[in-house]
């Protein structure tokens, strides 16, 4: 008996539906026992490096072979991955914008949850508890390649001449506010620029490299910022170069202001995360200097008018700049291996209110001092070291004598009854130190970072990590310099008796 064309129509679509079933089944076996993992080499992959494929150097659609390591563009037939894959017989690839895994040439996801540990290398996320515990862990991480690093404290890669951006980098990243706030994507990803603005790089790729730095579970024991630089040489226009030696404190300066920006913040003391954690503010007394070759008469007459009377501003800032006096330019014999020291103390009378400096222009002279009125939470230091003439830079060599805790800062406060009410902790312990070796132009540059966890002192220049003790810091020629205001004051065993 002959089957009606309806009941033959049916019986079709349930065939089409049992073989489709059967490929479906199929596949979601092969997603689950891929037969190529082992082939995997986690000692090759570095997710450092900007995502462009290797061949075509498009940054759009790019996947990872996680064989060899290297980047290429696209899964389907004719795209460079999939060649790559027949060519040289590597076949898990990983989706480097939505973390997936695929093996090619069969073109199949592979679901897998022995490769999260590559996921969270690629993209760490940070829990509130794993937020807490940075704070105070001593622990020390395990490297893929069984070396042993804290987090926070890993070298950064020197591609050529960029080690003044990576000392920088280093002290900031050990700035807690700063951290947490970075650490945590969230705060920062939806933040909107106006079209055609490149600023929002910064922020990310400065998240991006912060929280690669403290992965207590990364691959390897240093990190290479290379698309943190990439990200500042373009929105710098070029001002700062991974190629050529930069000044760390002009890096500074541009740094805080352009990531201020880039957060969105305005001229509002709180208005972004930088202000919040940097700004302070000072008073500017400042007068003209009268003429030399004036007869006393005309000097009353002068001091009579509106511009030789002495004005004040309130100005905010964010690092304070110390001048180092001049190394004497004759010595004796005895004396002539002697290097210059000076206490910090001597250098921030600077900001003591009364400390009188004049600043020289080709119109005229005008005599400044300055009074700080607010203490920032954590106070940026620049030494001036190098003083540039005509012909060429020189730099000072004196050693500022400086203690690493209890500097107390109430002195160069303000003796307004306000400001000292506002300021009830004013003593600061250091955190970061960065130091300036060799000669100027052509020197290297190295930090000095305190782990909270471990209580101590390490010192970093490019891969190199090491320990170091608190009293060699103090010899060094120290050029920038973080410190942390302290909010408890801890009393000593003669304090508590009654």
């Amino acid at each position: 008996m002959a089957l009606s064309p309806k009941k033959r129509r049916n019986d079709d679509i349930s065939d089409d539906e049992e073989e489709g079933d059967k490929a479906k089944h199929l596949k979601v076996e092969m997603s689950r026992n891929c037969p190529y993992l082992d082939t995997i080499n986690r000692h090759l992959l570095d997710f450092d490096f900007e995502k462009l494929c290797s061949v075509s150097l498009s940054h759009l659609n790019v996947y990872a072979c996680l064989v060899c390591g290297k980047y290429f563009q696209g899964r389907g037939q004719k795209s460079h991955a999939y060649t790559h894959s027949v060519q040289v017989n590597h076949h898990v690839f990983l989706n480097l914008h939505n973390l997936r895994f695929y093996c090619l040439p069969d073109n199949y996801e592979i679901i897998d949850s022995s490769l999260d540990d590559i996921k969270y290398v690629l993209r760490p996320t940070f829990t509130e508890d794993l937020l807490k515990a940075l704070e105070t862990s001593s622990k020390m991480s395990r490297a893929y390649d069984g070396t042993t690093y804290l987090p926070g404290i890993v070298g950064l890669n020197n591609i050529k001449a960029n080690d003044y951006c990576n000392v920088l980098l280093h002290a900031l990243s050990n700035v807690t506010p700063l951290q947490l706030y970075f650490l945590q994507e969230k705060n920062y990803i939806h933040i909107k620029r106006p079209p055609g603005d490149i600023l929002c790089l910064l922020s990310q790729r400065f998240g991006e490299l912060m929280r690669k730095m403290w992965n207590p579970r990364n691959f390897k024991a240093h990190v290479s910022p290379h698309e943190m630089l990439q990200s500042v040489v373009l929105c710098s226009k070029k001002k700062f170069q991974i190629t050529q030696q930069g000044d760390p404190v002009e890096f500074l300066s541009w740094f805080l202001n352009t990531l201020h920006i880039a957060l969105n913040g305005t001229k509002k003391k709180s208005s972004s995360i930088i202000y919040q954690v940097f700004q302070g503010s000072m008073k500017i007394f400042s007068r003209k200097v009268l003429p030399v070759d004036i007869t006393e008469k005309e000097k009353e007459e002068c001091l009579k008018k509106e511009e030789y009377k002495e004005t004040s501003i309130e100005s905010p800032f964010l690092y304070l700049m110390l001048d180092i006096p001049r190394a004497p330019l004759f010595r004796d014999e005895l004396e002539q291996n002697i290097i210059p020291q000076i206490p910090l103390a001597t250098l921030m009378a600077k900001f003591d209110g009364t400390t009188e400096k004049e600043y020289k222009t080709y119109k005229d002279s005008t005599i400044k001092r300055f009074e700080l009125t607010r203490l920032p939470p954590y106070l940026i230091l620049c030494l001036k070291r190098f003083n540039k003439n005509t012909f060429f830079v020189e730099k000072n060599r004196t050693i500022v004598n400086f203690p690493v805790k209890n500097i107390d800062l109430k002195e160069y406060l303000s003796a307004d009854p306000a400001v000292r009410k506002a300021h009830p902790h004013t003593s600061y312990d250091l955190i970061a130190n960065i130091v300036h070796d060799g000669e100027p132009n052509k020197g290297t540059y190295r930090v000095h970072i305190l782990h909270k966890g471990t209580g101590k002192w390490n010192e970093i220049q490019d891969l190199h990590v090491s320990d170091i003790l608190p009293q060699m810091i103090a010899l060094s020629e120290a050029y920038i310099q973080i410190w942390e205001l302290k909010k408890e004051v801890v009393n000593s065993p003669t304090q508590t008796k009654t």
